[in-house]
């Protein structure tokens, strides 16, 4: 076993080495078919809009997915038939900065949207895992038929990071979206491996069949580098699986973008300061998805942090160019 910390270390409390009850990997034939893991929260209220009168464009809306967990999201109201579906990234939820300031821009120039968390995320029931990026386009599948059958047209998908390859990987296998907004999505899923887990992950995952991942703040920290197990076993973040990592690393981008429909619009918006994920990921979407367009925002990070307006002005008008284009008034180009 191994604990792997990333961040930036200042003074821990006694409180990050306390004990944490773990949960088994749990291990199968590997697959494109989402791997159903359920945790019923019993808290969890099968309510459909907040209480608060004053939040009445805001609703909570659960949708149960095929795996039988709660998907929960929040529904931005605009009174359109047309409705934006926005999909967080990695260790990420819907109350990501990116995710509000989006709903929030589209609310303003009248569009609806809805953002929710993934499987094991935020709200949602289920287990976290690190790679089933599948099983994520499974859940926002279950998302989409929800709308459908709420006789709503789901216009565009969007995701950040993680959540970007997501989107693609969907617009890959389902063909029921006019138009697909990449965020920062990484085109190889074999890189950035190494940063987050350590050089010799694939020898040690291998051994002991899962890494344990703690948010500290240096780039990464390995403890007990020679021990099988430890004293502080269960501290520790998230857990990677063998399963969920191999899940990641047989993930063709590549050959899942060539699946694209033509006639589905494609927009990529990335930082040119992402440290993340390379800016030139972005490139080689560009190269391989025929219906596309690419925007480079300059001097933006990964998050966006100095950057929200330009790039909420950016998804807008690309939104706002699909529905004129939809109602046959105007040219598809975002």
């Amino acid at each position: 076993m191994i604990t792997v910390l990333t961040g930036l270390i200042r003074n821990l409390s006694p409180k990050v080495f306390e004990f944490r009850k773990l949960l088994q990997p749990i291990y199968s034939e590997f697959s494109r078919k989402p791997v159903c893991i359920s945790t019923k929260n019993p808290s969890l209220k099968m309510t459909q809009a907040t209480q608060n009168p004053s939040q009445q464009q805001k609703q909570k809306v659960i949708i149960t997915n095929k795996c039988g967990n709660k998907i929960v999201g929040i529904l931005h109201e605009s009174a359109t038939k047309e409705i934006v579906i926005l999909c967080h990234g990695l260790r990420s939820t819907k109350e990501d900065n990116i995710m509000t300031n989006l709903a929030a821009s589209l609310e303003n120039a009248g569009i609806s949207s809805f953002r929710f968390d993934f499987t094991g995320n935020g709200e949602s029931e289920g287990s976290f895992e690190f790679g089933h990026y599948w099983r994520e386009v499974e859940d926002l599948h279950d998302v989409v038929q929800h709308f459908h059958r709420e006789n709503r047209i789901v216009i565009a998908i969007i995701g950040h990071s993680k959540g970007g390859s997501v989107v693609l990987l969907y617009a890959s296998k389902y063909y029921d979206i006019k138009a697909v907004v990449n965020l920062s999505g990484r085109y190889d899923l074999k890189a950035g491996l190494e940063e987050r887990l350590g050089k010799d992950y694939l020898e040690i995952i291998r051994r002991d069949g899962f890494i344990d991942v703690m948010q500290s703040g240096i780039h990464f920290i390995l403890l007990y580098y020679h021990l099988r197990t430890s004293a502080i076993e269960g501290n520790f973040d998230y857990r990677v699986t063998k399963e969920s990592l191999m899940d990641r690393l047989d993930t063709n981008m590549h050959e899942a973008c060539l699946q694209i429909d033509k006639t589905c619009r494609v927009l990529t918006v990335h930082g040119s300061s992402d440290t993340v994920i390379p800016v030139e990921d972005a490139s080689e979407f560009a190269k391989i998805i025929p219906n596309h367009e690419l925007h480079i925002i300059e001097g933006a990070d990964h998050s966006y942090t100095n950057h929200q307006d330009e790039l909420a002005s950016v998804v807008v008008n690309c939104i706002k160019e699909t529905l004129l284009h939809d109602k046959g008034t105007s040219s598809y180009l975002c």
